[in-house]
């Protein structure tokens, strides 16, 4: 009897043990499968940030040399650095190249566009493979410009007095919108001088040295620029309407750019500032800066503006 009970017993007890084992296992692969949902889910929630691969891919911005420009393109590249881009490369070309690069997807944006009047041309030729994103400076203006104290006050009287100016209008790089209107003005005006082509550099230094010495001398200028921060200049008056109302600077980029790099776009969007901003950085230039140390200076002390064109008000 004894021997029947215990055999009994060990029976339940193994019946028991069965089903206990049974329990656990079922529990223990119930758990396996919720940690294995969250570890799905932790990878599924984590896609979005890995997602943002426009971080780390390299951002191409295209440039010409001139001053505010320069001054913008370092500033919009400190800007997108602190929004988290790892690769901002910046390239400094010819307007024909830029536009020409730009169409191609050579270079992913520019906010150097002079519009609708000075990179005309370039625009008639490209506008149709290019993206046009936002105006980022308003109001800017071009034209012929000379020292205060020099007694003419128009374009139309450049020919009666072409010997004090040697008979040249000191211009800037060839072939960019600037110098092909003066072109076009110095067959308007039927003026009897040359446009000497250089630099935005070579011009101001010919302007310094002629006002260092009282000289006279009409030069392409642009507003905003630092030298009227720093001169009393005037520009000639333009009777004939060659050079147009005021332009304004776009942000152009390629086509397709929304699409691949949606962050990076959305900042675009938002980048507009003043003239007083851009020539806050040109003068730090102009007085000795770096162009990477002024655009930092300037995102320093514009906290502000700078998080509302990132987005992070």
């Amino acid at each position: 009897m004894i021997d029947t009970k215990f055999n009994s017993n060990v029976k339940k007890l193994g019946s028991v043990l069965a089903i206990g084992l049974v329990i656990g296992l079922t529990l223990f692969s119930a758990g396996c499968a919720e940690k294995e949902d969250e570890v799905v889910e932790g990878i599924e929630a984590a896609s979005p940030a890995a997602g943002t691969s426009e971080f780390s891919e390299p951002v191409k911005i295209g440039y010409v040399l001139w001053d505010g420009e320069i001054a913008s393109t370092n500033v919009i590249q400190q800007v997108l650095k602190q929004a988290g881009y790892e690769d901002v490369e910046i390239t400094a070309v010819d307007v024909g190249p830029l536009y020409q690069g730009l169409a191609s997807g050579q270079f992913d944006f520019t906010t150097t566009a002079w519009l609708p009047h000075t990179q005309q041309n370039y625009w008639k030729a490209y506008g149709d493979q290019i993206d046009s994103v936002q105006t980022n400076l308003e109001d800017c203006k071009i034209g012929l410009v000379v020292p205060a104290y020099v007694t003419i006050d128009s374009i139309e009287e450049l020919n009666s007095e072409k010997e004090k100016f040697n008979g040249r209008i000191i211009g800037i790089d060839p072939g960019s919108g600037t110098m092909q209107i003066s072109e076009s003005a110095i067959s308007e005006y039927d003026l009897e001088m040359e446009l000497v082509p250089g630099s935005g550099a070579a011009m101001t230094t010919s302007l310094k040295k002629a006002i260092d010495s009282k000289e006279w001398a009409v030069v392409t200028l642009w507003s905003p620029h630092w030298a009227f921060n720093r001169w009393d200049l005037k520009y000639l008056s333009d009777t004939k309407g060659v050079f147009g109302e005021a332009d304004h600077v776009e942000t152009l980029a390629k086509l397709g750019l929304k699409e691949e790099k949606p962050n990076l776009y959305g900042i675009l969007t938002r980048f507009k500032w003043t003239h007083d901003d851009i020539q806050t950085v040109m003068m730090d230039i102009e007085n000795g800066m770096t162009p990477e140390a002024a655009a930092a200076k300037w995102v320093k002390n514009n906290p502000e503006k700078v998080n509302e064109w990132i987005g992070q008000k």
